[in-house]
């Protein structure tokens, strides 16, 4: 009797996280649009009882008192796993940037990638370019990026991947090997190659080799890429408010999250100077949403 009243007193207990009284600290690492817009979403998404403060990145000293820390960008990821050992969602990080945290603190972290999976990615390519089957991809030496997956899933759809890596001082010698052997040039989120600096010139020797530019941004399609799938600030705040829900619910981080949303956007005026077709967002987000590309 007493043994079945102490399960019932345990299963009336609360969870072991609760929304009331919830402190969580949110961290942008800057004041750019996209971190304004993640914050003014993620604010939207939380769960009632929720006590939420944000905090300039230049503000943040580690010893505010807090239940959890949910930073936007890399700077502030890596800025609060150095100060802080409460659990870290990192927001808006590029996948391939999640082992360098890691190795900063290899528990209570978890994350929310601004990149796409590359599953998605290559689902888009087929869409949009049925007859264009080599792909060239640069990567620079600090990124890390492992891309024996989108090798993989690329020759599984009977396409090439053609990789330069890039060091310092070497972009437009490898951009140019790379164009003069690919039919698409797919960018990702590496700022040593992909910059305010070295873009229009990226763009313009890929309109001299007729090789289309396809971006990981709405940003770069106005810049003059062919087209984009990307998910947007707001998008990723939400599924970030989901995670400290799920956090709630279990007790513990779930595991890191590829963007579950997306979008894609076309510059048709670019397809008609290149010449090179391309369908319209609504049927390619048509297409990939009929593979499964949201899953």
């Amino acid at each position: 009797m007493r043994k079945f009243l102490a399960i019932a007193l345990f299963c009336l207990l609360p969870p072991l996280c609760s929304a009331a009284g919830l402190h969580v600290l949110l961290i942008p690492s800057g004041d750019e649009v996209p971190y304004r817009n993640f914050c003014k979403a993620f604010r939207q998404s939380l769960p009632a009882g929720i006590q939420l403060e944000e905090l300039k990145i230049e503000s943040f000293t580690g010893k505010e008192k807090a239940d959890l820390v949910v930073t936007v960008g890399m700077k502030a990821a890596g800025l609060a796993l150095n100060r802080t050992t409460l659990p870290v969602i990192a927001s808006m990080i590029p996948s391939y940037s999640f082992a360098a945290l890691k190795q900063i603190r290899p528990n209570g972290l978890s994350a929310i990638f601004v990149d796409q999976p590359w599953d998605r990615q290559v689902r888009l390519l087929r869409a949009a370019f049925p007859e264009r089957t080599r792909v060239g991809l640069l990567t620079s030496p600090r990124s890390n990026l492992d891309i024996s997956d989108l090798r993989l899933k690329l020759e599984e759809a009977g396409d090439t991947l053609l990789s330069e890596e890039v060091p310092e001082g070497t972009l437009f010698g490898k951009l140019e090997k790379t164009l003069s052997g690919s039919q698409i040039l797919l960018a990702v989120p590496d700022s040593a190659i992909y910059n305010s600096n070295s873009i229009r010139d990226i763009l313009l020797s890929s309109y001299r080799y007729r090789v289309p530019m396809v971006g990981f941004s709405e940003a770069f399609v106005d810049a003059g890429a062919i087209c984009a799938i990307y998910s947007t600030p707001e998008q990723l705040a939400a599924q970030a408010g989901a995670m400290l829900g799920a956090y709630l619910k279990l007790g513990r981080l779930p595991e890191p999250e590829f963007p579950k949303l997306f979008k894609i956007s076309v510059n048709h005026e670019v397809s008609s100077m290149l010449g090179i077709p391309i369908p319209s967002r609504e049927l390619l987000i048509l297409k990939l949403e009929r593979e499964g590309a949201t899953r």
